[in-house]
């Protein structure tokens, strides 16, 4: 059965296959999925945006983006929802933002809601929708089990990357990598001092939004931990993270927040790089300790376990993701629930 999907972004972070965000990463793979099956993909993002379907662009957020902004974002997403639903026949919507329930549609085709982040981030009445046909699914097991009960919430779908094509062969270099957003539940300033206490370099790369508490972190924990040998490199594309991460001696991961699933942990072992980690959320999941990273409980663990990863066989790492992470299971089990939503709509 050929379906019409029409997948919603957070509205302020735009969707393309260099997207730095997991949710946004997720969205590109399955829109290319849903074109390269024969099926319709719509996507609702802000422009700027790349994507294999056809793109409902609502406009890009300039400055500051503060509760206003916010605000003006939402609502042009839910504008722009309602302005397809009316044009053209969907089968099934799928919502990736934190703030979906600002822009959830009025009843008529099924939603499917996923929670990219910890379920304690959504307001509670997001996650018990009283919208018809509604649904929401985690993309982790331990997501999943922290997630209050509801009648709403379906089996989870791990998240996946694409592991053939993060295949690449760059020799190991001495440098540790931070790969993530700048702000503070990422712990930026903890891999920093890691690097700092085991004297080893450090490239720190990702995007630094334009939200003020996440400028104020930047200046104030993390700038101050810059030198030399530890380099903020800023955002970067899916060929330059995939050099990055193949040609790091390990991956830095010291998260402070309960983890939903840490795409760069499965893209690192993709590209055959151990892992030093917190073990916050789904990340226990996804490092076997020992075997393919390290899971330590702080900044000081970090700095010890760094260079342990040198005895850790790069092929290790990639026999894990070529056996639980790929793409292909993940988009695999979202379409065939998309097929099952839709059909029980019918």
């Amino acid at each position: 059965m050929s379906l019409a999907v029409l997948s919603v972004s957070y509205p302020l972070a735009r969707v393309s296959p260099d997207s730095a965000g997991g949710a946004e990463q997720v969205l590109s793979a399955l829109d290319r999925a849903l074109v390269a099956a024969g099926h319709r993909s719509i996507v609702v993002a802000p422009a700027g945006s790349r994507v294999a379907g056809t793109l409902d662009a609502i406009p890009w957020a300039e400055g500051v983006l503060d509760e206003a902004a916010k605000a003006r974002a939402q609502a042009a997403n839910r504008d722009a929802v309602a302005r397809v639903l009316a044009r053209e026949r969907v089968d099934l919507v799928h919502l990736h933002g934190i703030d979906f329930d600002r822009y959830l549609p009025e009843p008529g085709p099924p939603v499917l809601a996923t929670l990219h982040l910890p379920p304690d981030w959504y307001p509670a009445e997001a996650l018990r929708p009283a919208r018809p046909r509604t649904f929401l699914n985690c993309v982790s097991a331990a997501q999943h089990a922290a997630c209050p009960p509801s009648p709403n919430l379906v089996e989870p779908v791990g998240n996946g990357v694409p592991v053939a094509r993060l295949a690449a062969r760059h020799a190991k270099r001495g440098f540790a990598l931070f790969l993530g957003r700048i702000c503070p539940e990422k712990g930026v300033h903890l891999a920093l001092r890691a690097a700092h206490r085991a004297e080893v370099s450090l490239l720190v790369a990702g995007e630094l939004y334009p939200y003020a508490a996440h400028r104020d972190y930047f200046e104030s924990e993390v700038r101050p931990l810059l030198d030399a040998r530890r380099r903020f490199v800023g955002p970067v594309g899916f060929a330059r993270k995939r050099r990055l991460l193949t040609a790091a001696r390990c991956l830095l991961v010291p998260s402070l927040a309960a983890e939903t699933s840490s795409l760069v942990v499965r893209e690192a072992a993709a590209c055959g790089t151990a892992v030093v980690a917190f073990p916050n959320g789904a990340i226990a999941e996804a490092v076997e300790h020992g075997r393919t990273g390290f899971l330590v409980a702080d900044a000081d663990a970090m700095a010890e376990a760094i260079p342990r990863t040198a005895a850790i066989a790069p092929e290790q790492c990639r026999a894990l993701a070529r056996a639980r992470f790929d793409e292909g299971a993940m988009v695999a089990r979202y379409l065939a629930l998309y097929a099952r939503l839709a059909a029980s709509a019918a």
